[in-house]
């Protein structure tokens, strides 16, 4: 088997099932090393070298420890490894250093749209073409026509046992009150980082008494949205998916949703020049 074609397909067998997972890149040497500008490793989700080699010993614990670092925030980083120091090195002294380039591959988070109508059509596309994986569920089932864009559909599932969304994913209940309260209950009880149900003020409020009645406190129930959406004056059902992606967008980024204002510009003039005398 060619060098990497191991890794390679490895890496393709846990995308295929959504599995997190760091690739780790030997990119600098300087000095003595056992590995070389190049070398990779595959690391999974708990922090163990599947296969590949970027070096032995501590220097592997400290790729290690950045994978995991990583995984839980989502960013790459260029590690250094002082292989020659013992004390402020990683314990290894080889006599040289080198540079790795640690990269989480995280699956595409999850959006379950749940219901049927324009809406639901719209944040499908929207939330497919920011990189989401939509899965759309409704009774009965959906039209793959009109979601050409889901990556899977759920038909006739009437007490929503399929609706199992992973740590992450978001959940937006668009079912016009039909069945609204027990998709509600089912997403609550899951993972799910975002939970919004689209409904008018009135409706939102008798859902949150119906939540509270089934056992949810106010910190669980903080989790819900609704009505979703930012407050965008949103009419047409294009609208209404875009302030409901906007809002999803804004939590998952850590912005504000106030307006992005830059302060006025001031007309800058080139110095007049000065004639010599």
């Amino acid at each position: 088997m060619p060098k990497g074609t191991r890794l390679i397909d490895l890496m393709a067998g846990m995308a295929g099932r959504r599995e997190p997972h760091v690739l780790a890149t030997v990119v600098e040497t300087i000095g003595s090393t056992s590995a070389y500008p190049g070398d990779k490793a595959l690391i999974d989700g708990a922090g163990t070298v599947l296969a590949g080699w970027i070096g032995g010993g501590c220097a592997e614990s400290t790729v290690r420890q950045a994978a995991l670092d990583g995984l839980r925030d989502g960013q790459p980083r260029l590690i250094g490894l002082d292989l020659d120091d013992e004390v402020l090195g990683v314990g290894m002294p080889c006599g040289g250093a080198m540079r790795v380039f640690v990269e989480p591959v995280l699956p595409p988070p999850g959006l379950w749209v749940i219901g049927h109508g324009r809406v639901a059509e719209s944040l499908c596309r929207l939330g497919a073409e920011l990189g989401f994986r939509v899965i759309v569920s409704d009774t009965p089932a959906p039209d793959p026509v009109r979601y050409p864009d889901a990556a899977e559909l759920i038909g006739d599932d009437y007490d929503f046992s399929r609706l199992a969304p992973a740590q992450g994913d978001s959940v937006v209940i668009a079912t016009q009150h039909k069945g609204d309260h027990l998709s509600a209950v089912r997403a609550l009880r899951s993972p799910a980082g975002y939970v919004a149900i689209i409904a008018s003020r009135k409706r939102a409020g008798l859902m949150r008494d119906f939540l509270r009645e089934e056992g949810f406190t106010d910190d669980e129930l903080a989790r819900l949205h609704a009505p979703a959406g930012l407050d965008l004056g949103a009419r047409t059902p294009e609208e209404i998916a875009l302030s409901v992606i906007g809002e999803l967008v804004m939590l998952r980024r850590g912005g504000s949703g106030a307006e992005r204002k830059a302060a006025p510009r001031r007309l800058v003039t080139a110095p007049a020049l000065v004639e010599a005398r």
